[in-house]
This record gives structure tokens, sequence and C-alpha cells, in this order.
């Protein structure tokens, strides 16, 4: 492990790769400067794929303690990154199977900004939102999960079809067709909110 502050900026400034490799062969420093240099990413993610801040914070857990156990199942230590979102989309979906038996995806308060200025808005405008973000999330829950992946990661993630592909280990052509087959689904469902 790493003691000074310095240690771990010198880290943070070495490739995915030999940190990846490193972690590999056992350095726990490596696999702390992976964690925070791609955590945020995966718990933004998980956030979006769960719906939840708390579930988030477990998936990115879960993901990590995996990933360290699997390490030396990474064939290419410079995809370290789209290997990690792979095993957090996987870690989400289990997730939310577990957690369907018991809610409804319904954790809106958790993604809402409640900030004095949003709370004291038009009351009427603030139902209209809360409405619609309901609705598209009752939209999204209905899709097919490796559909609903791919919007999440294109629309919130703001990630390229090749980057998709890589996250989830499928082609840009498998991409595109989940994709346009999400995009129609919830243009129907959300066509009263246009």
């Amino acid at each position: 492990m790493t003691g000074s502050p310095v240690a771990q900026h010198q880290l943070d400034l070495v490739p995915d790769a030999l940190l990846a490799g490193r972690a590999a062969d056992g350095d726990t420093a490596a696999f702390e400067a992976l964690a925070r240099r791609h955590g945020p990413l995966m718990r933004a993610t998980a956030r979006r794929l769960t719906g939840s801040l708390a579930d988030a914070d477990d998936v990115v857990q879960e993901t990590l303690v995996q990933a360290w156990k699997q390490l030396d199942t990474l064939r290419e230590p410079a995809a370290v990154k789209g290997w990690l979102l792979r095993i957090l989309g996987s870690r989400s979906i289990d997730h939310l199977r577990k957690r369907r038996h018991h809610m409804d995806l319904d954790d809106v308060e958790n993604q809402r900004d409640d900030s004095p200025r949003t709370r004291t808005q038009d009351p009427e405008n603030n139902a209209v939102n809360a409405s619609r973000v309901e609705a598209l999330k009752a939209a999204l829950a209905v899709l097919p999960e490796e559909q609903r992946r791919c919007w999440v990661l294109k629309e919130f993630n703001d990630q390229s079809y090749e980057e998709i592909a890589l996250t989830l280990n499928i082609s840009p052509a498998s991409v595109r067709g989940r994709l346009a087959r999400a995009r129609i689904t919830l243009a129907r469902t959300m066509e009263e909110w246009r």
C-alpha cells in the first residue's frame, strides 16, 4: 500500500495497462489507483442502472471485489475500464433481479434535486416533472435488460457505440440494434410527455 499522497499521485499518472498488470500481480496500491480513476464513472453508471445511490455503492463495491479476484482473467490490460464496466453491468442487473421482488424501482427521491430552490418552485411544475421521471423509470423498467443497459450507457453516460460494445462485450451493430429498439419502445411509451 502506498503511504504518502505523493506516491498515490504518481500511481494516478500510470497508464491503465501498467496498473492492471501490476494489480494482477498482487499490487494493491495499483488496484486502488484503478479504483480511484474509474470509481466515479462506475458509481454514476451503477446509479443510473439501479436507480439508487445506495444500491450503486453496493454494486461498485461488489464489482471491485469481483474484479480483484478475477484480475488474472483480464486479457487486455489496456481495456481495464471496459472490463470493469462489463462486470459492473452484470452486478447491476443481478442487483436489480434481487430487488425486483421487493420494490418497483421507485427511488426517484434519490435522483431529484431537493435543494430549497427546487422545492419552492411551482408545485404544479414539480408534480409534472416528478410524473415525467416516474414515467421514464417505468418505461425503462419494462425494456429488456440488454436494451436498457445500452440506452443508459448512451443517453446518461454519453458513451459511443464502440465504447458500449466494449463495455457489454457485444458488437457495435448489436448496440445500434438494441438502441434503435429501445428508442422506439420509449418513444411510444413516452408519447404523452412530448
